[in-house]
């Protein structure tokens, strides 16, 4: 089982390039980064956290801005969105920002994705709440294809675009993987459009069943990336147990001195599993 970092990046934490060299130099495998492009002053949906939004949902960098930061100065870490909100991105920007991730990186890049849970966030990008499944899945088909073709199109009914060139294409083939975030409701998505399977925080007591659900849904062993998992032995021997790919460990939002101690720490904790 391997070892990642799962964390908000912002204009008050510490910086993506010392953190992505400090999480390599520790030993962890990866770096995921959330996204938020904005958080609306009038706000009626929920945190799916309960209680107040944590500031550090209005304070994200851009993720493909601090993941290059992070990729420039490591070898080995991968380098990906945890998650990218698709359901407000334009496909063709986002296929050029993964593609140039991917690149600069030298095949480190990795496309978490998802379909957000803040509708007024998506209002402002001209989203309907309502239909951002079949939204996101017509946009990851559309950056598939400009990933994949020479000669670029797509037809459907919300992205729809005559032959395009695009460049640079990924360095993966066939293209960066893609890591569905979201529970059973996804479960088609990763079936279908899916490298991998990011779980969101799901207990271990509940993860096998749910294991099993994805990859019945897929027909195949679709690999489990675990987000923001416990820092503690017993509940990452429980992990261990799993026939999971990766958990993440989840980062505060500190200033640097703060998150390198931090980091110090969940270190010590994957080096018992190693």
């Amino acid at each position: 089982m391997k070892f990642g970092i799962s964390t908000f990046i912002t204009d008050l934490s510490i910086r993506p390039a010392p953190l992505g060299r400090a999480i390599e130099e520790r030993g962890f495998d990866s770096l995921f980064i959330a996204e938020h492009s904005h958080i609306p002053v009038d706000r009626s949906s929920p945190y799916p956290g309960g209680g107040d939004l944590p500031d550090i949902y209005y304070r994200t960098l851009d993720p493909f801005v601090a993941l290059t930061a992070a990729a420039t100065v490591t070898e080995r870490l991968l380098v990906g969105t945890g998650i990218a909100l698709v359901s407000q991105r334009d496909p063709i920007h986002t296929a050029k920002g993964v593609a140039s991730l991917d690149l600069i990186s030298e095949g480190r890049a990795v496309f978490g994705i998802g379909v957000g849970w803040n509708r007024e966030e998506m209002a402002n990008h001209g989203t309907d709440a309502s239909t951002r499944g079949r939204l996101v899945d017509e946009r990851l088909r559309a950056i598939i294809e400009l990933w994949t073709k020479e000669k670029a199109e797509f037809h459907g009914a919300f992205v729809d675009f005559d032959p395009v060139y695009s460049w640079p294409k990924p360095v993966q083939r066939p293209h960066p993987p893609i890591y569905v975030g979201g529970g059973r409701g996804a479960f088609p998505r990763v079936a279908e459009l899916g490298d991998a399977w990011l779980a969101n925080s799901v207990p271990p007591e509940t993860l096998r069943t749910q294991i099993e659900k994805v990859r019945g849904a897929a027909g195949r062993e679709v690999p489990v990336t675990v987000y923001a998992v416990p820092d503690t032995p017993e509940a990452i021997e429980k992990y261990a147990e799993l026939d999971v790919e990766r958990v993440l460990f989840y980062l505060p939002s500190d200033p640097e001195s703060a998150a390198l101690a931090q980091l110090d720490r969940l270190a010590e904790v994957a080096g018992r599993f190693r």
